[in-house]
């Protein structure tokens, strides 16, 4: 309600609308790379303020939404919505926070992340390799999480 309130009629709007401007940035600079079956600027198809990608072609080669989610992690960023609206795929959501440079900083992870899929994709199905933490045993931090931080 604060952040709601702060904004103001007209500031809410214009939040709002970078946030949709910001979804279809990020669309129109990945759909080359990534199926984004929902959008389709040719066709006048835009997205609201998140948009999903099934990169169909690109889990051909063996890899999976959480290898690509997790060398994400590598570049800074936390990885998306998986598997929801959709199975198998990737709900893309950025804020109206997030600068240009950020923006393509995202677009060129993500790329990077496409090439490494075609070329070596044993690279993202370590991944992630920069994080304190690699891979994790899911199904035991699901079952037994751990609630505590310990050094």
């Amino acid at each position: 309600w604060t952040y709601i309130a702060s904004c103001g009629p007209e500031g809410l709007r214009d939040v709002a609308r970078t946030a949709v401007l910001n979804a279809n940035y990020l669309a129109a600079q990945l759909c080359d790379r990534y199926e984004t079956p929902y959008f389709d600027a040719g066709a006048g198809k835009y997205c609201a303020h998140e948009f999903v990608t099934v990169p169909k072609t690109l889990l051909s080669h063996g890899v999976t939404l959480n290898d690509i989610a997790k060398r994400l992690i590598d570049f800074g960023f936390h990885p998306p919505t998986m598997h929801w609206p959709v199975h198998d795929c990737l709900m893309i959501e950025p804020t109206e926070t997030e600068s240009l440079v950020t923006l393509d900083k995202f677009v060129d992870a993500m790329r990077q992340i496409a090439d490494e899929i075609e070329s070596d994709p044993d690279m993202v199905r370590q991944a992630p390799h920069r994080a304190p933490v690699h891979r994790l045993d899911e199904v035991l931090a699901a079952r037994k999480p751990m609630l505590t931080w310990q050094k």
